[in-house]
């Protein structure tokens, strides 16, 4: 547990819904569709790129989450580091449920190629 990492605290107060090996899932603060999820490792890995078998153990759990909670279609996003728009700095993957006009727009749709 790494003091000031909201994960962490989140993980260390018992606030997630479910567990399986070391990694659990929440409800983020801020959900931006209906049935948005966070998958997080309990021990602290800062991004998917500090230790690439607790990044695949998270991956693993979130597809299997999505599938059998009936939460696809989806989106499974993870950024890595604060140019990637990382705000928390604990590996974390977003499973985000979609519909047909949603309205959510990813960070790149629309985007204009630079010349």
């Amino acid at each position: 547990m790494v003091t000031g990492c909201p994960f962490c605290a989140r993980i260390a107060a018992g606030e997630y819904d479910e567990e399986y090996d070391g990694i659990v899932d929440f409800e983020p603060l801020n959900p931006v569709t209906p049935g948005h999820r966070l998958v997080v490792p309990k021990i602290h890995v800062a991004d998917a790129l500090e230790d690439i078998s607790v990044s695949a153990q998270v991956m693993a759990y979130a597809a299997n989450r999505a599938k059998t909670a009936g939460l696809d279609p989806c989106n499974l996003i993870t950024s890595a580091g604060p140019s990637a728009t990382q705000t928390v700095r604990h590996l974390h993957l977003h499973i985000v449920p979609r519909r047909e006009g949603d309205g959510l727009a990813l960070p790149w749709t629309g985007q204009v190629r630079p010349s």
